[in-house]
């Protein structure tokens, strides 16, 4: 059994210092040293002698083991460094070679309009908030004080899905669905993708982006809805005039449109603005007590304004883009220059 042992730990030797890789290096281990490996098959016959030999031959045997083993981890450790060291050669990196140009990326213009509406609002104390595109019929109409029978309706021609489900024709959803969760005092700006059922032109889509705003506290005013919103467009397009007419939202009460004087004439009458001298902006108002019931608040106790514009039409008077539908054709000689 001692010779065995012996041609044993030869043979495992040279197999171990031939191992090419360390699958190979797996495998000889097995064979020679797991539990039904050629050591263990050695030693099973170990029954077959005498009281004397027994230690001396168990004895050898774990000195054949723990040589075979100590082996087998330097040949490992050799591999795994042969291992590295190939990757390294692979995956080698000329740090001098001059790197591949990548142009830059360019924000969309819609995306950059929005940014810089949100970050005036957001300055000035508003929150940010979202809600869903597919909206029910009670938080894009009902709570919004426009009932079924409302002549308002026909002011939005509304792309209509199953189950009395709606694609929102509006921002102003999410103020119902804010007030719904949370208690006065509030401000919040709604960015966000509307639809309506609008003939494609160079003025209309019928998919567009609003920014729709609210603030409820128990001392709100029209002159603080007049004072946000001057400040804001005089934010956007400068120093500029500023003017309310009367209008009509069936969400608030008074309602007004915001005109911001003509950038491109001062005021004096020219192509872009009809020659009217003015460029309409945003619709606003205080808002219904209507509303505020269709939410648990006591219209007694608060009053709020809020406001919305359309993104696109920002965008337009910003850069004095004619057509809405440069936006989405994603046109490269358009978008890069912005």
């Amino acid at each position: 059994m001692k010779d065995q042992l012996d041609a044993l730990q030869l043979e495992a030797l040279g197999a171990i210092h031939s191992a090419a890789d360390l699958n190979v290096l797996e495998r000889i281990r097995v064979d020679f040293l797991g539990k039904k490996g050629r050591l263990s098959a050695i030693l099973g016959g170990m029954g077959r002698l005498s009281t004397e030999e027994r230690p001396l031959v168990g004895a050898l045997a774990n000195k054949v083991k723990a040589r075979i083993e100590e082996a087998l981890e330097a040949q490992r450790l050799d591999l795994e460094e042969q291992q590295i060291a190939r990757r390294l050669e692979a995956e080698h990196i000329d740090v001098t070679m001059p790197g591949r140009f990548v142009p830059p990326g360019r924000l969309h213009p819609l995306t950059s309009t929005t940014d810089r509406i949100v970050d005036v609002f957001v300055g000035l104390g508003f929150t940010v908030a979202t809600g869903p595109q597919i909206e029910t019929d009670y938080y894009n109409f009902e709570a919004l004080n426009t009932p079924a029978d409302h002549p308002a309706r026909d002011m939005q021609d509304t792309f209509y899905l199953s189950d009395g489900l709606v694609l929102r024709t509006q921002t102003s959803s999410v103020q119902i669905r804010y007030m719904e969760e949370n208690e006065p005092p509030i401000r919040i700006c709604a960015p966000g993708r509307v639809y309506r059922r609008d003939q494609v032109t160079n003025r209309h889509s019928p998919v567009f982006h609003q920014v729709e705003i609210l603030a409820v506290d128990e001392e709100i005013t029209f002159g603080d809805l007049k004072g946000t919103l001057t400040f804001f467009t005089q934010e956007l397009f400068g120093d500029r005039p500023v003017r309310f007419r009367p209008s009509y939202f069936p969400f608030t009460e008074p309602s007004a449109e915001v005109d911001v004087q003509c950038r491109f004439c001062g005021g004096r009458g020219c192509r872009v603005c009809s020659h009217t001298g003015w460029l309409e902006i945003a619709g606003c108002g205080m808002v219904d007590p209507n509303v505020f019931q269709a939410v648990g608040y006591d219209p007694e106790k608060v009053q709020g304004f809020a406001a919305g514009m359309g993104i696109e039409r920002i965008a337009m008077l910003l850069y004095d883009i004619s057509d809405i539908r440069l936006f989405y054709t994603n046109d490269w000689r358009f978008l890069r220059q912005f």
